[in-house]
């Protein structure tokens, strides 16, 4: 059978439907390792000496003020941006200094930015199914039929992301909520180890920001979940560890009561009226 008629047989299922398994080894440390880091812009020291650790299956929240380096960390991991020294390790075997963005994504790592990206004009099932979808060539992609274990896993996401009875709703009249847990869904569809999530619930509704924190800690224990965050209500709701960055390193860390009632961290982050209330 020829390549051609093999692509046309539309009710075969591709391999390149079915997201593989990540092979990160935590058997002997963490699922992320970040030692000594540092990245300079401009003479400005955007990482300084950064050093941090994320346990398989950890929710880990990343506060800090603006400029202490957050979104340059998530960089770092994901490979867009590359330190000028430090060491960065995805599990005992991966280090992500040697790997490009592709690379790290297909590896097991995914990031959701702050503003939702959604295919709008399709529905809700159809942004899973492509996010399914390894290989992101045309051709494959509309081919590409899906198996029953394929489904399970679409129908397991759209449960957990709350978004079950809209899956045949196109996602452009989604709200803004709704939209965030369909881009965490497209990131689940390929099963990551390692979940980045910038600040997700900026612009959401209470209600919206309520559901969001049962899906993001459903999801500790199955992935490991690392969420930068400025809303301290809301990280108070999910946090089981907090890491306060400032000016690019770590400034203390521990239980949200812990690090609030750190004078260190009153002082440059969380104001004096933290202190008085």
């Amino acid at each position: 059978m020829s390549l051609i008629q093999s692509l046309a047989q539309r009710d075969r299922v591709f391999d390149f439907m079915v997201p593989a398994e990540s092979p990160v080894d935590v058997r002997h440390g963490p699922i992320l390792y970040m030692e000594d880091v540092t990245v300079t812009f401009d003479g400005f020291k955007a990482i300084n000496d950064l050093n941090l650790t994320v346990d398989d299956g950890e929710l880990r929240c990343i506060i800090g003020p603006n400029g202490a380096g957050k979104t340059t960390m998530m960089d770092i991991i994901t490979g867009k941006t590359r330190p000028d020294q430090g060491k960065v390790w995805f599990g005992a075997r991966h280090n992500l200094l040697t790997m490009n963005e592709p690379e790290i994504a297909t590896l097991g790592i995914g990031r959701k930015f702050q503003k939702p990206t959604v295919f709008e004009a399709l529905s809700v099932f159809e942004n899973l199914e492509l996010a399914m979808t390894a290989d992101k060539r045309v051709l494959p992609t509309l081919i590409a039929r899906l198996d029953g274990p394929a489904r399970e896993w679409i129908d397991e996401v759209l449960e957990m992301t709350g978004l079950a009875e809209l899956r045949r709703r196109p996602a452009g009249i989604l709200s803004h909520g709704q939209k965030q847990w369909l881009e965490i869904g497209m990131l689940l569809m390929q099963r990551p180890r390692l979940l980045l999530v910038d600040e997700p619930v900026a612009g959401m509704t209470e209600q919206e920001m309520e559901r969001t924190a049962e899906l993001l800690t459903g999801l500790a224990g199955k992935q490991s979940v690392v969420v930068v965050e400025h809303d301290m209500g809301f990280v108070r709701s999910i946090a089981r560890k907090v890491t306060v960055l400032h000016q690019g390193s770590v400034l203390a860390e521990g239980s949200m009561d812990q690090v609030q009632s750190d004078p260190r961290v009153i002082e440059v982050y969380l104001g004096e009226s933290e202190e008085a209330a």
